[in-house]
């Protein structure tokens, strides 16, 4: 079986779009509303992200929509440009030069994040599921959903919300998002085993289906019944012309406002590293370990800002929280992420009523659980386990990340190059001290790495200088397929330097062995046609 083909796979599609609508939903339109959007917005970027972007990404898993990361940004963009038609104008110029970005193969950048780095994204943002939905499982449901800002805009923050759930705690809500956690568990652990109809028929669909019957069954009862405040919002229209009139247009007469193209410029960057680093953690906990064409995903995301922007929408991105339900619901292909899209349009279409009779505490516990598996007590393990280099790394990303998203994965990214770095500075070479001859004379080998750079300077300078006098040094480069120049004047300095600490110099190359070469520079200059010398020219 093609394991990308869009159509060979529905048996495993269809169940993982229902999953990702029902998370989707709620977060497009609690985005929306952290962002100071209309929360019809939310929806039209879910719609397009999954339909327009599913359809013309390389991702097999991917799933895009509005983003988290960016409520802010939008938010204070909307009041600062004076008004959400004309933000919708930098949505557009934004997405035009998302374009811009795949067409001169910048995604190239994605591939760069250190795996420690996106392993605590991860991790950071499932704490973040986890945490944010306890508040909406007991049914205190002030902060929005998609809020994921440690400072909440209902003026709370993570864990002062969660401390004050027994001032708010709904009996309702709460215990029907304790039957739908029972369920989930249920069906994942026992049923799906038992029988492959318990695989077709999500536990999430049963989930929500025995919620929306709660509500009906207890909307007269005084204890146990669940108010409009803790259910699903969606907007209902009266008519054609209400729905129509949703959709809001871009005020293109402002498209030169200086103002409104640094807009567009910031949310194309902020997007575009929101998406390539989705890509990556996508990619990496795809079980068939596809790998996404990051230039044509810039280029999907740029298409899908323009018509999001033109329509009114808000910016869109590759969001790990709908990627990781879409994996874990066993979705095979991209077309699970296009299948949602089209799920999202049929309820603000048809069912927009039904819809707003869930259970937001129902929700909470199916994101509790894709919370749990994305960052697991085990994950923290394995990267102890991993050594402080990867750990480091790792737990900085998680901890700065519930804070702020770019803030995590920049200092964990910034942290990773640090100890890279430091891992280049150390391992430029390998040193082996043999016994003196017989004529007393020290004898060492110094074997160099296969690349060494201007990084690695000071390690081998220092190695140099420390020779004793009377020292036979034995310099492989054999193995090195490339030298930096600041490396080969360091070891032409030292031949002049070794001259009067009596230190003879064996060169031992592909090329041969030359005992205490003239010029090292010239050595690695000279390189005859007829001679077969791999060894990179130093740049």
């Amino acid at each position: 079986m093609n394991s990308s083909n869009p159509f060979k796979n529905l048996k495993k599609d269809i169940p993982a779009s229902i999953v990702v609508f029902f998370v989707a939903l709620p977060l497009c339109l609690g985005i929306a509303l952290a962002s100071g959007a209309p929360p019809f917005a939310g929806l039209i970027s879910g719609i397009i992200g999954g339909i327009l972007v599913g359809s013309l990404s390389g991702s097999q898993l991917g799933v895009s929509g509005p983003a988290a990361g960016l409520a802010a940004i939008v938010a204070v963009a909307i009041t600062d440009l004076g008004g959400f038609e004309i933000f919708l104008v930098a949505v557009v110029i934004g997405g035009l030069i998302q374009i811009v970005f795949g067409l001169l193969k910048l995604g190239i950048i994605g591939y760069y994040f250190p795996s420690s780095v996106i392993k605590g994204m991860l991790t950071g943002i499932g704490i973040i599921i986890f945490l944010k939905q306890i508040p909406h499982f007991f049914g205190l449901d002030k902060d929005p959903e998609g809020d994921w800002n440690f400072f909440q805009i209902d003026g709370e923050n993570t864990f002062s919300e969660i401390l004050s759930i027994g001032e708010y705690i709904s009996p309702g809500a709460t215990l029907v998002g304790c039957i739908a956690l029972a369920i989930l568990l249920l069906w994942s652990n026992v049923l799906q085993e038992k029988s492959k109809f318990f695989e077709i028929i999500q536990g999430p669909l049963v989930a929500v289906a025995v919620g929306i019957i709660y509500y009906i069954i207890t909307s007269d009862a005084v204890y146990w019944n669940i108010s409009e405040a803790h259910l699903v919002n969606v907007p209902v229209p009266d008519g054609f012309d209400s729905f129509i009139g949703q959709f809001k247009f871009p005020d293109f007469s402002q498209i030169t406002n200086v103002d409104v193209i640094i807009t567009g410029f910031t949310i194309a960057i902020v997007a575009s590293l929101e998406t390539l680093l989705c890509v990556e953690a996508t990619d990496k906990i795809d079980p068939l370990k596809r790998v996404t064409p990051t230039n044509k995903e810039l280029i999907a995301q740029g298409v899908g800002n323009v018509a999001s922007g033109f329509i009114g929408g808000l910016p869109i991105t590759q969001v790990i929280v709908r990627s990781s339900a879409n994996i874990q619901s066993g979705g095979k292909t991209k077309m699970s992420a296009i299948l949602h899209g089209f799920l999202l349009l049929a309820s603000v279409i048809l069912i927009p009523t039904l819809m707003n009779k869930i259970p937001l505490s129902v929700l909470a516990a199916i994101l509790l659980i894709v919370g749990y598996k994305l960052a697991k007590p085990s994950i923290f393990k394995q990267m102890w386990s991993s050594g402080w280099r990867q750990f480091i790394p790792f737990i900085v990303t998680v901890l700065l990340l519930q804070f702020n998203f770019l803030l995590g994965v920049g200092v964990g990214l910034a942290l990773g190059i640090i100890i890279t770095l430091f891992q280049s500075y150390q391992n430029s070479h390998f040193l082996h001290a043999v016994e003196s001859d017989v004529s007393g004379r020290h004898i060492v080998k110094m074997v160099l790495a296969e690349e060494v750079t201007f990084f690695n300077k000071a390690t081998i300078l220092r190695e140099l200088d420390n020779l004793p006098r009377n020292t036979y040094l034995e310099l492989d480069v054999s193995n090195t397929s490339y030298l930096d120049y600041d490396v080969v004047e360091i070891l032409d300095d030292f031949r002049e330097k070794a001259i009067y600490k009596e230190i003879d110099i064996k060169l031992i190359s592909e090329r041969g062995i030359v005992e205490n070469p003239d010029s090292f520079i010239e050595f690695f200059k000279l390189r005859p046609k007829q001679d077969k010398f791999k060894f990179k020219r130093y740049k």
